[in-house]
């Protein structure tokens, strides 16, 4: 949900201080959003409606019975907001112990933070990850899927689906434990109706989908974000003008990027932004 400019103003508390912000704002949007705010945030996006898959963002809100999910519920006048609490605290990290023991979160930015500041030990419930055996989809040259790493955050199904690129391309199979992000049927990448837009990695928090060149790279050990430039550019393939963010390692271009702030792309690339960047490294 996301407040319109002339919204009628909403004052709260949140941890003590009055905060004012239009009509339509959710909590963690009112508490400086994801990236301002101390609220962990996994399954959230910037750009996709949030699904409240993750739990995580949970805070406490005075005479509700159970905690809600701050990045979708909206501000209320005179609600009162605990962001910490040994209910919350409790609540993350119990959640952070269960999505640690059955997903592979390695390269999920933030959660060894988290860990540490709620206590949470995943390793209690097991040394390795539990996750529904899935192996490496690697089955086309532009991105790989591991979804041994997939939290269910539906966030690749709505970017595909209808609210960017309406592909409809993949969504979730199976039920219970055994749910899991698939193509209909099943079939490769290749035999779906796949565009290659790239947009479900954009948005992927976890590293289930990730470019070919990252996942080479870091396969072979030499993946270094120290070491990698980001720079802005316009895509030159077409008159519309859409935003890049090109990544550079060792000058080479290892993976493209869009802001998801950008009036143009909101993060959203076609396969010739997203992956069509050999022509200008040709040696």
């Amino acid at each position: 949900m996301t407040a319109t400019p002339d919204a009628t103003p909403v004052t709260l508390t949140i941890d003590g201080r009055a905060v004012t912000v239009p009509a339509g704002t959710t909590i963690l949007q009112a508490a400086g959003g994801r990236d301002e705010s101390d609220i962990p945030t996994l399954c959230y996006g910037e750009t996709i409606t949030p699904k409240n898959a993750c739990r995580v963002c949970m805070v406490e809100v005075e005479g509700s019975r159970t905690l809600v999910p701050s990045c979708s519920r909206p501000v209320e006048p005179d609600m009162v907001v605990r962001t910490r609490s040994e209910r919350v605290d409790h609540s993350r990290k119990m959640v952070l112990e269960f999505l640690g023991s059955s997903v592979d979160l390695s390269l999920t930015d933030g959660v060894d933070e988290w860990n540490a500041e709620y206590g949470a030990d995943p390793t209690r419930y097991g040394d390795d990850a539990a996750t529904v055996a899935q192996p490496v989809k690697v089955d086309n040259d532009l991105y790989v899927r591991d979804y041994s790493k997939c939290i269910l955050c539906y966030q690749c199904v709505d970017a595909c689906g209808d609210q960017w690129q309406h592909s409809f391309v993949i969504d979730v199979a199976g039920r219970g434990f055994a749910s899991h992000i698939s193509t209909e049927n099943d079939v490769s990448l290749p035999d779906s109706a796949c565009v290659y837009c790239g947009n479900c990695i954009q948005v992927c928090p976890t590293g289930a989908l990730m470019f070919s060149t990252e996942f080479d790279m870091r396969a072979a050990g030499t993946w270094s974000e120290d070491d990698q430039t980001v720079t802005e550019t316009i895509c030159a393939f077409c008159g519309v003008g859409c935003n890049l963010e090109l990544h550079v390692q060792d000058d080479t271009i290892v993976k493209v990027t869009s802001p998801p702030d950008s009036p143009i792309t909101h993060g959203n690339l076609c396969i010739k932004g997203r992956f069509g960047f050999q022509h200008a490294q040709n040696r």
